[in-house]
């Protein structure tokens, strides 16, 4: 597939000559003259300038590039580093059009392995970022990090405040699982909150998380795709989006879900929508996101595989209790500790998921306790 038709290059001063054999720009290959070998490449950094769902409108300058001038010139970390950057996406007539055109572009991408960085345009083109994954012919999961919940009903709202509700409603249904990230209550409406309840979705408000970010880890664990609104961030720490929000997740919070998310071995694609640089003056927002960036790619090389439950690699727990189930089986691996646990339908004995959970899960169980995760699974099983 030629992908390089969709694709605007970079302008040849934006990619400057790396100052040290360490930057990440001498090792990343960028579209300029030749459209890079995406195939060959661990992760592609696609750039994003569509606005159309957006009340605000499009802002003056391209979010994505002032977030490159940054990432370029960040030393390289511990692995590889095999990325490209395929330029910015040429958007769309309409939007449903550009929304398509990311549904072909990640789709050859998670095709071959390579994991699509989307960054920048409006949060509602996570909707094309979720279409993708309708190819794969399984149930999938993801993640949104973001202040509000976008699930407006009303026929006036612009689609960056609608999409999560477009992306939970689709027919054909291929999703499994959803989680809610860093919502603040007071952002949120209560009947949204409680829509998500009953879908047995799950939340984790930005208060649980700032208490200890590590009850974050499981639900992006669990994420094939993670899609994070830049207006998570409190406004100090990234003055990228409007209106200013005074409260919000930290840049080193924020830096350490997206950790959370490229390390994840199930996670395919990752988004990082809504930056603004006319809100951003002095270039602190771009530079919170490159470092968001080089954190997710760091954690991605930092994968270990922990996908075969069966292997040495893990140690088997079974937890008995006094009720039904009679019994639940946890897995830690050895080498990260983390832990997941065994769910199998009470309807269907054929049904079974391994999900992510933590290791206070096990001690409830320990405890005779149901863990609420094994309770929201078994509803998602039927």
């Amino acid at each position: 597939m030629n992908l390089a038709i969709f694709f605007d290059p970079l302008p040849e001063e934006l990619v400057p000559a790396p100052a040290t054999a360490t930057a990440l720009a001498s090792c990343l290959t960028p579209f300029l003259d030749t459209f890079p070998d995406w195939r060959t490449a661990d992760l592609a950094l696609i750039g994003l300038d569509e606005w159309r769902g957006s009340a605000a409108g499009a802002p003056a300058a391209h979010g994505a590039d002032a977030v490159r001038r940054r990432f370029y010139h960040l030393q390289k970390g511990s692995g590889p580093a095999r990325l490209v950057d395929l330029g910015n996406l040429r958007p769309g007539l309409t939007l449903e059009d550009t929304y398509l055109r990311l549904r072909e572009i990640v789709a050859a991408l998670l095709e071959h392995g390579t994991v699509p960085i989307l960054l920048g345009g409006s949060h509602d083109l996570d909707y094309g970022q979720f279409l993708a994954y309708e190819t794969l012919d399984r149930a999938v999961s993801f993640a949104t990090v973001d202040a509000r919940v976008d699930m407006a009903e009303h026929d006036a709202a612009p689609a960056e405040e609608a999409h999560l509700r477009r992306m939970l409603m689709h027919e054909p249904n291929f999703l499994f699982n959803f989680a809610q990230l860093a919502h603040q209550q007071y952002l949120a409406a209560p009947e949204v909150l409680a829509a998500l309840e009953k879908l047995h979705f799950e939340t984790l408000r930005l208060g649980e998380i700032r208490s200890d970010v590590r009850q974050a880890e499981p639900l992006l664990r669990q994420a094939d795709f993670v899609s994070f609104d830049v207006a998570a961030l409190r406004w100090n720490d990234a003055p990228a989006y409007y209106p200013a929000n005074p409260f919000g997740l930290t840049s080193e919070e924020a830096s350490q879900l997206a950790w959370y998310a490229g390390h994840n071995d199930q996670l395919s694609s990752f988004g990082l929508y809504g930056y603004r640089p006319d809100h951003d003056p002095h270039g602190l927002a771009a530079t919170t996101l490159a470092i968001m960036l080089w954190y997710f790619v760091e954690g991605y090389y930092h994968r270990r595989g922990e996908t075969d439950f069966s292997s040495r690699r893990f140690i088997r727990y079974a937890v008995g209790l006094p009720g039904t189930p009679a019994k639940l089986v946890f897995y830690k691996a050895k080498r990260t500790e983390k832990w997941w646990l065994e769910v199998e339908s009470l309807a269907d004995s054929n049904l079974k998921r391994i999900v992510p959970c933590s290791y206070q899960d096990y001690l409830r169980a320990a405890q005779g306790d149901l863990p609420n995760r094994w309770i929201l699974t078994q509803a998602l099983l039927g």
